[in-house]
Formats: structure tokens, sequence, C-alpha cells
């Protein structure tokens, strides 16, 4: 075969590989509807529908006056169907590159409307969502406009992977790692989202890339420095979606030392993070302007020096300080309550193995990434040692090992990360020196992770319970009952259209979740249990609370008794709906298991409904896994209508 049949099939073949990758994360796209069950897409999208261009320069930059600034709602800020404080501060723990180009996005998307809508069917997802053919309100189009731009950011993803593998070993490895991150569940689920992981995943890839490319052309006498201007440029964008990028500078100044020579050395490396900070700067400006915020430093005594409180009012620095103490567990915040007892660096190898990646694909990343750690530890003094990989490695593994210390563990805290994974793996496997035992491996993961990626997809042929469990409550349920949700969990019925408004019924809230420790008291759980007496319904959207509250059992000595005397029919509440869907394949589905590791047995009515779908229990899941696109939902009755005082008998105290 000539090299130009070659290069074609090779340009095919990327092209199929970018096509299934878009087509994987476009599919249930609409997956809630639009209503913004995602927790931090709702947040993001709440704000971004107060972002607007400022009519005037002298108010752009005014923190207190911009309608540009994250940190502060506008004096007029206002959007239909959303209610918005005025005039005041507002937290907000995100980058703002990814909210810009949301908003940015939408306003191209309205602007381009009325030019295409006539001209394309009405069914089309591209026009009833993304060109607002369904007319729905900004807050809604925001969010769809913006999901198409997250699924495009993660297909640039994979592209940019190929680029890495292509450079750093040959083009099937290339080929390889970019087909597997098309098919990995992990990227496919987070491309759902309006959320900053995926950004920031692209422009960490982008930025390791250059540096990577740097590296190699100095490496063969060709210069490099250009490259690393742009990687500087992608180090500052990646820290403006989330400053967990912040570890870039690491492998940036390594690049930097491989590429650089003579005396202006370091005149060289201060000039490329400068361009990072620069970009990060025009990109995130009230990072730099809004000091309007209280985080302090407190006083304290180091040997002989007093050292005094300091205010440093800068909101970013805030939200930073916010976010790092919950991540570490430093800040003991309600949701993040379920990590307790999980161990560093397992529980997110579990995860993945599980659910993120699947088995197979799981396990060839491991292998690849131990396989990569050797491979540069025996080439580490030889002539020909790979500096590009280097500069990889040094992305890699401190993220990796800091990431994974933390006490809070998203599944998506690793996102940046897997496109490296990988590649790893698809290197290793390519690397094996028999050609059947190479290609029956390959192709086996390959196959087990089509499998597994189909079987997630199912999901999204199924209502999602939220809106199954709002149209069962305006058929069943009088208006002006009183419906029963647990703190830290969403509430039913949500609005639909045509079909009922939840301001049609009353709602409280009960606080198991809330209080804990000394506050997990007598009083407590007399005002839930007079709750519970009063309530006509009760639901249960997800497995928020009772997957972690029994496990706790020390920290909630009472709290931790309600879930089973509830499921057990003790607390004279009746099961009378029930929803859930799992990832499938024809008849097939997988299950997570909710119940087990909090020590729970489920309601007998749940467990018939659970072994009425055939297939596999895999396990536990970590939740932000299962919760906002397949939570299993319970609504209850109160049927006995226990007085507070009956119900207490139930608890041993």
């Amino acid at each position: 075969m000539n090299s130009l049949m070659t290069k074609w099939l090779q340009r095919l073949s990327l092209g199929l590989i970018l096509a299934l990758a878009l087509a994987l994360r476009l599919t249930g796209l609409d997956w809630d509807d639009y209503r913004h069950f995602h927790p931090d897409e709702r947040y993001i999208s709440w704000v971004a529908a107060s972002i607007a261009w400022p009519t005037t320069w002298r108010t752009a930059l005014d923190p207190l006056r911009s309608p540009l600034n994250p940190y502060y709602w506008p004096a007029d800020a206002t959007s239909a169907g959303v209610v918005m404080p005025q005039d005041e501060p507002r937290k907000f723990a995100y980058g703002h590159l990814p909210l810009y180009l949301g908003v940015a996005a939408t306003r191209l998307a309205e602007w381009l409307s009325p030019m295409l809508r006539p001209h394309l069917p009405a069914e089309w997802l591209l026009v009833r969502d993304v060109l607002n053919g369904a007319e729905r309100i900004e807050y809604r189009h925001l969010t769809a406009v913006s999901r198409l731009l997250t699924a495009l950011f993660d297909v640039g993803t994979v592209l940019m992977l190929f680029l890495l593998g292509r450079l750093l070993y040959n083009t099937a490895v290339g080929l390889l790692a970019a087909m597997f991150l098309a098919l990995n569940v992990m990227h496919i689920q987070l491309a759902h989202f309006f959320t900053s992981d995926p950004y920031l995943t692209f422009f960490v890839l982008t930025a390791v890339y250059f540096m990577a490319w740097g590296v190699s052309r100095a490496q063969t006498g060709q210069g490099g420095r250009g490259q690393l201007w742009l990687a500087a440029l992608f180090v500052g964008l990646a820290v403006g979606s989330k400053f967990a990028a912040i570890l870039l500078f690491l492998p940036l100044a390594l690049a930097f030392l491989l590429v650089a020579r003579g005396h202006m050395q370091w005149l060289g490396l201060a000039t490329v993070v400068a361009l990072a900070i620069l970009a990060f700067a025009l990109t995130n400006p009230f990072a730099l302007l809004d000091w309007h915020c209280h985080v302090t430093t407190p006083a304290r005594q180091l040997g002989p020096f007093a050292i005094p409180e300091v205010n440093w009012r800068s909101c970013y620095l805030e939200n930073i300080t916010t976010q790092s103490r919950m991540a570490r567990g430093s800040l003991d915040l309600p949701f993040t309550r379920q990590y307790a007892g999980t161990l560093p660096y397992l529980y997110h190898l579990e995860m993945q193995l599980r659910w993120g990646m699947g088995p197979l694909l799981g396990l060839a990343a491991v292998w690849g990434l131990g396989w990569v750690i050797w491979r540069a530890w025996q080439n580490r003094s030889g002539a020909m040692v790979n500096r590009s990989l280097l500069v990889v490695l040094a992305w890699t593994l401190p993220f990796l090992l800091t990431t994974g210390s933390f006490y809070v563990k998203f599944m998506r805290y690793l996102q940046p990360a897997v496109p490296f994974l990988m590649l790893f793996a698809a290197a290793a496997l390519w690397s094996l020196p028999w050609q059947r035992t190479r290609i029956g491996l390959t192709a086996g993961v390959l196959l087990g992770t089509t499998v597994w990626t189909a079987v997630f997809l199912g999901i999204y042929t199924q209502p999602h319970p939220w809106l199954q469990g709002s149209r069962w409550i305006y058929a069943n349920v009088p208006p002006g009952a009183l419906i029963l949700s647990e703190a830290w969990d969403d509430t039913l019925p949500f609005s639909l259209e045509g079909e009922g408004r939840r301001s049609a019924y009353a709602n409280e809230e009960l606080t198991w979740l809330v209080g804990a420790d000394e506050r997990d008291n007598h009083a407590k759980l007399e005002a839930n249990l007079a709750l519970l007496a009063r309530g006509d319904y009760l639901v249960l959207t997800s497995n928020r609370l009772y997957g972690v509250i029994p496990r706790l059992r020390q920290r909630y000595p009472l709290s931790s008794q309600y879930h089973q005397l509830l499921f057990d029919g003790r607390l004279g509440y009746e099961l009378v709906a029930l929803y859930g869907r799992f990832p499938r394949l024809g008849s097939l589905y997988v299950k997570p298991d909710t119940f087990t590791w909090p020590g729970l047995t489920p309601p007998t009515a749940v467990a018939t409904y659970l072994n009425s779908f055939p297939g596999l229990t895999w396990g536990r899941a970590d939740e932000s896994f299962i919760v906002y696109d397949q939570p299993l939902t319970m609504i209850w009755r109160n049927a006995e209508r226990k007085t507070a005082v009956e119900l207490a008998e139930y608890f041993a105290r």
C-alpha cells in the first residue's frame, strides 16, 4: 500500500472516530429536557443568564456595576422564568472562561436562528434546541447551547489526543488512543453537562501537546520556543477554566528548561509564565479586579514573630480557598460526607473500573500507566530518552498523586488525567511484541469498551425518573398536599408545561443530613418527626441521603435509624410510585447497588422492582455518576398518619 493511500486511510479513520465521538456526545443531550437536574450546571446557567455585554466601557470593568462579573449580581439582573437577586455578591467557584464561552455561544445561536431555522427541518436537535425552535426561555436555551458546546470541546479533546499520540509514538497509537477516549463513558457523560471539567481537560491536553511538540522540535534541533508560547497561552486558559490546572506550570517549566539554551534561560521562562498569566487575566478579569470579598489568614505565632490576621479581600481567592478546603475535607459539608471511609487512590480506581472506563479499558489504562513509567525509568540515562514523554508525565503523575489524595473524590476530578491514561493504554497495547497478541488484546479491549459504552447510552432511551415522578404527582396527588423532601436532595414535582406547576403543592424539607455529631440531637429528631406526622407524601429522589447517613452512625446516632425504619414500613408511609433508569443493552441492564454499602435492606417493592430488570447488579457507584441522569426515585404516601409521639417510639435514644 503506497504512502498516499495510507495517509488517506488514516485521515478517514480519524474522521470516523471524531464523528463517532460527536454522535455519542450528542445522544441524549436533552437527557433532562434541559431542566437543570445537575446542580453545578444549574448554578452556572443561573449565573450565565445574568451575564451580558456592558453598554458602556465606564462600567465594563467595575466589579459592582459590570454585567460580566460572575462574583456579583447586577443591579438590573433579570431573566424570564428565573428569580435573580440584584445588586449583591454571589459565590462562583468556577473559572470565568467556560461561563463566557457558553454565553457567547448562546448569543451566536440567537443571532443565527432567524436566518437558519426557516431552511432546516423543525425536528432536528440543532433547530429545536440549539436554534431554539422550541421557544424555550433563556435559562433553558442557554443550557441546550452550552451542552452542545461542551460536547464539541470534548470532541476537540479526542482530536488533540490523536495529535499527541502521533507525536509521541506513531499514527496507529494516536488513532487507538483517540478511539479509547471517544468511547470513554465518563467523558461521554460529562460532555452532557455544562460544567467546567470538559473545558479544563481540553485546554490541559492542548497545553501539554504544545509543550511536548516544542520539546520534540528542540530535541531534533528545530527550535521549539514558538510551541512553548502557544503552550503558555493554553496554560492560562486551562487555569481560567478551573484552578486545578495550576499544576501545568510544572511541565511548562520543565519543557522550557529542555528547550531553552544559554544564560537568558530564566528570563525566557519568566516571559512564558507571564504569557500564561496574561491569558488567564484576559479571560478571568474579575479574578484580579473584584476585591470586595472577605478571605482571611488567621493571626498566628511563628517563633518569636507574631503574624497578624490578613484579609486578602479577593473574591477569586475566597472561592479557591473554599473549594480547596472542601476537596481536602477540612471544610465539613453535607454533600461531601459521602466520602467518609473511602480510601485515597483506590476509590478512584474502583469507580473507574466499575463505571467510568469499564473493567477492560480501566485495566488497560492502569497497565499502560505502569508500563510508561517503567519504560521512562529504564531509559532515564539513555541518549534517546523521549523528553516529550517526560513532559507529559510531569503533568500526569503530580495531578494523579495530588487529586487521588483528596478527601472528596468526585469522579470528574480525574478527567484532566483520563486522556493521558487512554494514550498510555494504547501505547502499551501497541508495544506488545507478538502481532497476534497485540491485535487480540487490542480488539478485546475495544470490543468490551464498545459494549460498555452502548450499555451506558441505554439510559438515554428511557425517561428521566424525576420527570416520571412529577407526572405521577400531578395525576395522583391533589393540589395543596404537603410533599416532604430531604434537604440536600432535589424536590418533586418539577413544573411541566401543560401538566402542572410545583407551586400547586406545599413543600418542606427533612433535615436528616444537615446536622451531625452533637447537632444530631432530640430537637432535630422531634422537628423531623413533626414534619413526618403532618406530611401527605414523601419523596426520595435519589440516594444522596440514604446512601450516606446510615453509614455514619457515630455522626448520626439518631438520623441513621430513619431510612431503614421507613423502608420497613414502621413509620406508616407506603411506597406508591417508583422510577429508575439504568444502563442497558437490549433487555439486559447494569444496575448500581445503592443499598448494600450503607447497610440497608431495601423495601420489598424496591427489591421486586429491581429484580424485574434482568442483568447485572454492578456494585456501589459514586453518587456523582448516578444521581443526575439515572437516580432511583421513590414516592411514599402517609397511609397510617402516625403522630410524632408514635413515630418517636421506633427510634432508639
